[in-house]
């Protein structure tokens, strides 16, 4: 070493300073290159999502020209009775036989009839209950068209052809001939809003879902917050430090990494097993995510409650406050925000959880909405998973549609809880 000359040594320094610039480029570049990825995929997820479900928010309807003729309803008079019996579906058929006078033959007969979605006969049942000064008279109304109907004319939009599938060239001409004289056209689709799941893809909706899911996190919200923070508070504020508070601390921080299909099997066995409540319910899939979402909620109200300086515990307690004045009144009300900030992550968490809620039965097809914590429902993602296995081409697009409104509602979720922490953010 002492052979070196000044300039050999300089050399050696420079030569090691370019080696940790090189590695150091080449590390941020991996870095860039890491993020870059994560955006891409983020990109070709939310393009592919919105691409296949943005058609499901709007809707095909077709226009017809109905009689409420009692002879083909089989009735004289509007009551509960003779409305359970009466045939809509004739209307319905007369109806398109009017409009294509020139169809005969059984085959083209039943092709014409599928134009219409079976649920048109409900809607008619409907209005002529609600309005029973009809009956006998004629009125123009726009249905829901079928499924297959819905995805010719979406496609037409992106090539002259369409697409058939299951649609006959004679339909297809009905469908264009329609479109040409504008008694076809497509409008938002508010049944995907309104109404519960279905096997016909076009009277399919989400409210049930959505409704499931919101009785759902009130459950967990309602369990999971005050226990959570009653539980941080005493591990934080009161508990002794020994061997016993330190396993609890593990065990929470385990639990927090456990599946949650695990609290899935829980809820079943102790849950609907052992204290029999009611499968398909949201009372019992708020119990299961309760438990799920407790360590999230407890590590994050810790978090916030060890932010807090002491300084404020010591001057509280030196003008003769209380251990539990001191916690209240001055440490809690400067926490807050980060608890409500882990308590809405904990929710975004839980609401789209499918595991856990497919072990305590949320998994049945549901048609009606539920009404309250007891009554049989499903979740968004649950919903999401049953149309994602749907057969028909139609659920694709509601299924990319369902994601899309489940997102929407996460990325609310997550937006509140940064609001909330720049909103109620104290620094010291």
């Amino acid at each position: 070493m002492t052979d070196l000359t000044q300039t050999q040594v300089r050399e050696r320094i420079e030569a090691r300073l370019a080696n940790r610039h090189r590695k150091e480029k080449i590390f941020r570049g991996f870095g860039i290159a890491s993020i870059a990825f994560g955006v891409l995929a983020v990109l070709v997820l939310f393009t592919d999502i919105i691409s296949k479900g943005s058609s499901a928010f709007v809707q095909t309807d077709i226009q017809l020209q109905v009689t409420y003729d009692p002879a083909t309803l089989g009735i004289e008079t509007v009551d509960e009775e003779s409305l359970a019996w009466a045939n809509f579906d004739g209307v319905i058929r007369n109806a398109l036989r009017e409009r294509f006078p020139d169809v005969s033959g059984r085959r083209d007969k039943r092709e014409l009839y599928s134009l219409v979605s079976s649920g048109a006969v409900f809607e008619l049942r409907e209005r002529l209950e609600a309005n029973p000064e009809l009956l006998g008279k004629t009125e123009t109304l726009w249905f829901n068209a079928d499924d297959d109907v819905d995805t010719y004319v979406k496609s037409l939009s992106d090539s002259e052809e369409g697409f058939l599938g299951r649609t006959s060239e004679q339909k297809a001409e009905w469908i264009r001939t329609l479109y040409a004289s504008g008694e076809l056209e497509k409008r938002f689709n508010t049944t995907f809003f309104t109404n519960g799941d279905s096997r016909e893809p076009e009277q399919a909706g989400i409210r049930a879902a959505l409704m499931g899911s919101l009785f759902t996190l009130l459950v967990t919200l309602i369990l999971s917050f005050p226990i959570g923070v009653a539980a941080a508070i005493y591990l934080e504020e009161f508990a002794p430090k020994n061997r016993w508070t330190d396993l609890i601390e593990v065990n929470i921080n385990n639990l927090a990494a456990v599946p949650s299909i695990v609290f899935g099997l829980l809820g079943l066995a102790i849950f609907i097993n052992f204290f029999e409540l009611p499968r398909s319910a949201p009372l019992v899939g708020g119990l299961v995510l309760t438990l799920m979402t407790l360590p999230t909620i407890i590590i994050s109200s810790r978090a916030s409650l060890k932010s807090v300086p002491p300084s404020i515990r010591e001057a509280a307690m030196g003008m003769g406050a209380s251990r539990m004045q001191v916690v209240l009144h001055h440490v809690l009300p400067l926490a807050m925000p980060g608890m409500l900030t882990g308590a809405i992550i904990g929710m975004a968490q839980a609401l789209g959880e499918t595991a856990p809620l497919l072990m305590i039965g949320m998994v049945a097809f549901i048609v009606d909405v539920p009404s309250g914590i007891t009554d049989p429902s499903t979740v968004l993602p649950v919903q999401i998973f049953l149309w994602a296995d749907s057969p028909e081409r139609a659920f694709v697009e509601r299924t990319s549609a369902a994601i899309m409104v489940l997102l929407a509602v996460l990325i609310t979720m997550n937006t509140c809880a940064v609001w909330l922490r720049k909103k109620l953010e104290r620094r010291w």
